[in-house]
């Protein structure tokens, strides 16, 4: 499971947060490495989620039932509907 861009700018928000008031130059540091890091991923999750729904992957249910039965580890076999 992926997380989200929105939950990765959340995070990126909360470690700035964070960052800018602590008054302990270690926490501050270590906050921003982590606030950069959370940017760096919601960048890939922004460009995953554009990719997806290029591709039609946030199709609906009925879709998603047809690729879970194409998944099948014995495609030989119909599965119950």
């Amino acid at each position: 499971m992926y997380p989200t861009s929105t939950l990765c700018r959340t995070q990126e928000a909360r470690q700035r947060a964070l960052a800018s008031d602590t008054p302990l130059d270690n926490v501050r540091r270590i906050a921003e490495a982590a606030a950069s890091a959370w940017a760096n991923e919601a960048m890939v999750a922004e460009r995953r989620e554009a990719r997806h729904a290029r591709s039609g992957e946030t199709a609906g249910p009925e879709l998603q039932a047809d690729r879970d039965r194409d998944a099948s580890e014995n495609p030989d076999r119909i599965l119950a509907a």
